[in-house]
């Protein structure tokens, strides 16, 4: 037996693989979705080839009736089929009288499902018109492995085929799909038939329809393709943002991938309930409200910059993901990895006064806080049952990929890099491929043995601290050594710190001649760096691109934070003082160092390096750090950068010292418990009700956290009102995250009870339970809200979220509640989430281990 065959004969004895006996060609779907009664009926032919006689023909089919099978083929033959639907695996199999012989056939099918409300599949999403009437489109969201939900289909992401979509609507309902309209028609009995053009050759997960009340921008013609921003009437004014970087990051990839947008038309879609941000569907992208719709006069940067990256990661992966497909779920990481990459080139580009590669750092920081650990897994990892590839969508996946991708393309060079990605994309358009064809030719492009380095890092657990010292025999050298990173969770270590990597280095020295820079592939545990002259100060990662810890020697430390810290860039800077609160965790430095250090920074005018700084302060608060101490560093801190700034903007102000102004003057009112900025936030807070425009969006966020902070019932239930009523999506998340931020356990109980009573959209519930938890008031009894409430949260959230709001136990830092927590996830796992519940209970037990071993300094500072 070949290697082939007998890969293939293992694949089809996997209960979740189909087997490779017949293949689609193309689908012809005809929908007819229900707004009423929540129902659709479905039939369809797929072209298939039997590529050897079959008696059956296994497909995907989940929540769906099918209630007619049939095969017939050129010649006039027909085969009529027994169904047998499968829950557990998730498949149809058709039994057939007769075998059917090899060659083309069509496999025709009548089915019907409903339009749920677990935002999976093609399901309804419902709002509120301003005639205060409850209005239904019907959506979907294919991803990861859903279309199974709307149609019987072969749902693997190698079994592209072309689709082309009919459906029947009422006459008053719009009609979207992945391509342009061929065709419109009014049947007898008035319902509407809207015809498709054919797609190109793609994956069922990209499959979408979108039927109900909605309105378009006109489309702005970007490269011959146009594009348009469709919503539920009312809203197209807040469309202009989103337009404006869709139309710029269409051209960007154009340009940068050297091939054109692989579709018709570009529709970006905002629907009122989604359960991710966005879904990249070929030619008709689907949105979350808050992620396509913005007000750009009212918008927190903050705000505005998740609609510019929700849009550009989206429209990156037309091609790739879309164009070209990974061959199996296991390679959804460099899908996902490369859209967040392409997303910061393209924003980088349109915006760079935005400096987002540097904001960038804080997501790499996440994915650090993650990789750390002994729970971490391997970027890509062997995915056999459909669930386990919703694991797959984490911070890993996202921004660790991104990084490691980046640290690429600074070593090799953006343009060398650039050219090995249009080549790949080239060579397997319309296809599928594995990790290995990316490096295969990038490394053809670049001739740098990039497989070997990635290797190492895609397919090997956690990510290297690099420790530099002096060496004492040469005063013009210094020692670099790797070990794999790994944070104290008070136990016995578990794991082969021994690991290597191909380690890129980038090293800066400040020579008496002048800054000396150094770039070298690290391979081997260690290795002496040698300059010509004895150096002054040493900056390892420089640049600030390389996914890896950094551990200086006193020696080099004291040198770097005396006579260096000025020459850094804003990321270097920032990679300093994460990576010394990484050693802290670890439990290689201690707190009282990294406190020191961080008073070196008074005079900091980062909004990142603040971010790192202000975020170590938050997590020693959620230890429980004595309160009165806590409060004296954060006003130590933050006084002198808001003398600077104070509350009014300035002319001259770029787009990150708004956002830091805003830092300070939250961090003083709330943690600093200054009363003079309290008392001023309120005030303004009034001319903020009044009028949105008195004060900059991104001080008007702080204010309402203050406001929230110190609030009362009646505060309380005003901005429960504002939520309610806001005028746009940002605006009703905003007062909404707001009520997680109240001290009073009885308002934050009534927060929670919101998630459950209709009042907050299951796409936001379990964030804000989340959320809750986070906040040190309310993390006791958001967690006895879960718990008592499991199984109608388990019933009623999309099942993707359910991870996500469970990342709030890494707040519950006593021994008790790590038992707790442990105890009831085991009898409550998670199958779809088990790898990333291990890691929310291990950084749970981080938090513990910390608090236990830094007892005396956080009591005492």
């Amino acid at each position: 037996m070949s290697t082939e065959t007998a890969a293939l004969s293992a694949q089809e004895t996997n209960l979740y693989r189909l087997p490779r006996t017949v293949v689609p060609e193309k689908y012809e779907i005809r929908l007819e979705p229900d707004l009423n009664s929540f129902t659709f009926l479905g039939e369809e032919t797929v072209h298939i080839i039997v590529t050897e006689a079959v008696k059956e023909i296994i497909l995907n089919s989940l929540d769906l009736q099918i209630d007619e099978a049939r095969l017939t083929n050129q010649s006039g033959e027909s085969r009529i089929a027994e169904v047998a639907l499968n829950a557990e695996t998730e498949r149809a199999t058709l039994k057939f009288s007769e075998v059917a012989s090899s060659g083309l056939w069509q496999l025709h099918l009548k089915f019907r499902g409903e339009l749920n409300d677990k935002l999976h599949g093609f399901y309804r999403s419902q709002y509120v018109d301003a005639q205060g009437k409850t209005k239904v489109i019907a959506t979907t969201q294919m991803a990861a492995t859903d279309a199974r939900r709307a149609f019987p289909c072969f749902d693997e992401p190698d079994f592209k085929a072309v689709f082309a979509v009919t459906l029947l609507v009422e006459t008053e309902y719009k009609a979207i799909s992945n391509a342009r309209i061929k065709a419109e028609h009014i049947l007898p009995g008035g319902k509407r038939e809207v015809q498709f053009h054919d797609t190109m050759k793609m994956s069922t997960y990209l499959v979408a329809f979108v039927v109900g009340d909605l309105e378009a921008t006109a489309p702005v013609i970007v490269d011959d393709t146009p594009i348009r921003i469709w919503t539920a009437p009312g809203k197209l004014h807040l469309a202009k943002f989103a337009e404006g970087i869709a139309a710029h990051s269409l051209q960007f990839f154009n340009g940068y991938y050297g091939i054109r947008y692989p579709g018709d038309k570009l529709d970006l879609i905002a629907v009122p309930d989604f359960a991710y941000g966005a879904m990249e569907n070929l030619g008709a992208v689907i949105f979350r409200e808050t992620a396509l719709l913005v007000d750009e006069e009212t918008a927190s940067h903050a705000e505005l910059e998740r609609v510019a990256d929700v849009v550009a990661h989206e429209i990156a992966h037309m091609w790739f993901g879309d164009l070209t497909t990974m061959r199996w779920w296991n390679g959804i990481w460099l899908n996902e990895a490369f859209a967040n990459f392409m997303q910061m080139l393209a924003l980088d580009n349109w915006k760079p006064e935005w400096k987002r590669w540097e904001s960038f750092g804080v997501d790499r920081a996440l994915a650090f806080a993650t990789d750390g650990l002994r729970s971490t897994r391997t970027i890509e990892f062997p995915v056999q049952h459909p669930v386990e590839a919703q694991g797959m969508f984490d911070v890993l996946t996202y921004d660790k990929g991104a990084w490691v991708l980046r640290m690429l393309e600074q070593y090799l060079g953006p343009e060398n890099f650039r050219r090995g990605v249009s080549l790949y994309l080239s060579k397997h358009k319309y296809g599928n491929t594995d990790t290995t064809d990316l490096w295969d030719a990038i490394e053809e492009s670049s001739h740098q043995p990039v497989r070997g380095m990635m290797d190492s890092w895609i397919y090997q657990e956690g990510h290297p601290q690099i420790s530099i010292s002096a060496d004492n025999e040469k005063p013009t050298s210094v020692v670099v050594e790797q070990q794999r990173f790994i944070y104290d969770s008070g136990k016995v270590a578990e794991v082969d710190t021994d690991t290597t990597f191909h380690v890129p280095i980038m090293i800066k020295a400040k020579l008496a001649k002048g800054f000396v820079v150094k770039k070298f592939l690290l391979q081997d545990k260690s290795t002496k760096i040698e300059f010509d002259e004895p150096f002054e100060y040493v900056i390892l990662n420089e640049g600030g691109h390389g996914f890896y810890r950094v551990r200086y020697d006193s020696t080099l430390l004291k040198k770097l934070t005396e006579n260096g810290v000025e020459s850094m860039s804003a990321i270097e800077r920032f990679n300093l003082v994460n990576d010394a609160w990484a050693t802290v965790l670890a439990g290689m430095q201690s707190l009282a160092d990294y406190l020191s250090l961080i008073r070196l920074f008074k005079n900091e005018k980062d909004k990142n390096v603040w971010s790192v700084i202000f975020n170590s302060l938050s997590y020693l608060e959620r230890l429980g750090a004595n309160a009165e101490c806590l409060k004296k560093l954060s006003v130590e801190l933050a006084t002198p950068g808001h003398k600077r700034l104070g509350f009014e903007p300035k002319g001259d102000d770029d787009a990150l010292t708004k956002q830091l102004r805003a830092m300070f003057i939250l961090k003083l009112g709330t943690t600093g418990d200054d009363k003079e900025i309290q008392k001023l936030s309120l005030e303004l807070l009034e001319k903020y009700l009044a009028d949105e425009n008195s004060v900059s969006p991104d001080i008007g966020a702080a204010l309402i956290t203050i406001a929230a902070s110190l609030g009362d019932k009646k505060r309380f239930e005003s901005f429960v009102d504002l939520f309610k009523n806001g005028k746009n999506p940002q605006e009703k998340e905003r007062y909404l995250f707001a009520l997680a931020s109240f001290k009073d356990v009885e308002l934050l109980k009534a927060t929670l009870a919101m998630t459950l009573d209709g009042q907050v959209r299951t796409q936001n519930a379990p964030y804000l339970i989340r959320a809750v938890m986070h906040n040190p008031a309310g993390g006791e009894c958001a967690w006895a809200f879960m718990t008592t409430n499991w199984e109608t949260i388990f019933k009623t959230f999309p099942t993707m979220s359910l991870t996500r709001m469970c990342e709030g136990i890494t707040s519950l830092a006593s021994e008790k509640l790590v038992e707790e927590t442990r105890e009831f996830f085991e009898k409550n796992p998670l199958k779809q989430g088990k790898k990333l519940i291990a890691q929310h209970l291990e950084k749970q037990c981080v938090a513990v281990s910390l608090k236990n071993r830094e007892a005396k300094t956080l009591s005492t500072f």
